[in-house]
């Protein structure tokens, strides 16, 4: 079902959660472990523009488009019908084996597409991480060196490398160690959090880096830098205005690769096709996922030539990297992206949700902070009293209470921050300005109870 087909509007037909939502919960707890745990308490059975159709017949607007992975709307029949067309002519052969064209035209507009008009390779896989993995994988073949530097509140998977390189303890890293080692983390410039003050985040972050590359690590020990343009998982934290690309120019005076990890950022989610062109940063690898395949499981890495032609022939790859139909799901993401200019959509988007949140925040001193770019936006929530700067104790509860109060009202919005206490807004960018609204009204209301 498109989303011309269902109704955009938000419908409760029951309460939430339904009674075959309570079924299906039942029945996960007898075969599902206990780790594996949902966010929400409905369960979806169809999608499209912004409304999510659970399996009771409530209709729920969606802020959290799969966490960034359908921007371009749930289900889109464009897409749909891309994947299909290839699904009838070749689901699967391992490219290592057999190799199909999708994947070298998807290769083909990634390269052309990123930022930089060098020499570029690209490379296919199937999730963040392992994209992640495999960028750690080049910046050492290329190198020699085995040295990673990634930065606090990051998030980079669940692998075990990609664990090592993530920040937040529970649950992510929480019993599963030990990780590989040569993984250091140096201090995230959090404007909002920063101990002196934001004015001195970017200066005094890049202060401590070089502590820690040049004294304590060794520039000739690593690889790679790796870092988010927008935080996602630790609360969608913007690095001050210049630090991306003072970072970059770091990286170049010590011949380590800068690899921008924007498996979240990426494919017009902040008002621009990559994050990194907010700060005019071309880095040496970067990094996609999650809205690249409108839904299907696909990732990338794509980098210098020569940096990608470091590893031998044979060490890279995946059963499933760089599926077919998945690449012909991201072909057509990427030509509606362009076609249809969805980066102004993004920002158009963050406007809306800027504009509104900023203004409750006039009134609610529970909302710390509003920040963010384009469709990527969140609020920080805190107790309204806290730390020597104002920026106010996290909380957490504040926050789990309204994700829970949003999802009974029809409304899905996701949590994130390494304190719990950020709501995250990652709308599809084919939600209408009516429904966002209406989704925000209820939000603002929430937090102001």
């Amino acid at each position: 079902m498109s989303h011309e087909q269902l109704p955009q509007s938000r419908h409760l037909n029951t309460e939430i959660p339904g009674p075959r939502s309570q079924e299906l919960t039942a029945r996960a707890h007898s075969v599902l472990p206990a780790g594996l745990g949902s966010a929400q308490t409905t369960w979806a059975v169809r999608a499209g523009g912004g409304i999510v159709e659970d399996v009771d017949g409530n209709r729920l607007i969606d802020l959290g488009s799969g966490i960034a992975t359908t921007t371009v709307g749930n289900a889109d029949p464009r897409v749909v019908a891309a994947a299909n067309a290839q699904a009838e002519r070749l689901t699967h052969t391992c490219f290592l084996n057999h190799p199909y064209e999708p994947y070298l035209e998807l290769a083909e507009r990634l390269v052309e597409l990123t930022p930089g008009d060098h020499d570029k390779r690209a490379a296919l896989f199937s999730t963040g991480a392992e994209a992640l993995e495999n960028a750690v994988k080049y910046a050492r073949a290329f190198t020699g060196k085995a040295g990673v530097i990634v930065f606090d509140h990051a998030f980079h998977g669940r692998t075990n490398m990609t664990m090592a390189m993530t920040a937040k303890n529970n649950p992510y890293r929480k019993s599963f160690g030990p990780f590989p080692g040569e993984v250091y983390r140096a201090p995230s410039p959090y404007p909002f959090r920063w101990p002196s003050g934001p004015d001195n985040a970017s200066a005094e972050a890049l202060k401590q880096l070089e502590l820690i590359v040049d004294s304590q690590v060794g520039a000739d020990s690593i690889a790679c830098i790796v870092m988010e343009p927008i935080q996602g998982e630790g609360g969608f934290i913007v690095p001050p205005q210049g630090f991306l690309k003072q970072l970059s120019e770091f990286c170049s005076d010590r011949d380590i690769l800068f690899v921008a990890d924007e498996v979240q950022t990426g494919i017009a989610r902040t008002g621009t096709m990559f994050a990194v062109e907010h700060d005019g940063v071309v880095p040496d690898i970067i990094t996609l996922a999650k809205g690249l395949g409108g839904g299907y499981p696909i990732a990338a890495v794509v980098g210098r030539a020569d940096i990608m032609d470091a590893a031998h022939r044979g060490g890279i790859g995946g059963t499933y990297a760089g599926n077919p139909v998945a690449c012909a799901a991201a072909l057509e993401v990427l030509r509606q992206c362009e076609e249809e200019n969805l980066p102004q959509r993004a920002a158009d988007i963050g406007e809306i949700i800027t504009a509104k949140l900023t203004a409750a925040q006039e009134t609610n001193p529970l909302i710390g902070e509003v920040r963010g770019r384009g469709a990527m936006i969140a609020a920080e929530i805190v107790t309204g009293t806290g730390d020597s700067h104002g920026a106010g104790d996290p909380n957490p509860a504040k926050v789990a209470d309204v994700a829970r109060a949003c999802e009974r009202n029809g409304v899905l919005v996701l949590t994130a921050g390494t304190h719990g206490n950020v709501l995250r807004l990652l709308p599809p960018l084919s939600i209408s300005d009516e429904l966002l609204n209406e989704a925000l009204d209820i939000l603002v209301t929430e937090l102001a109870r």
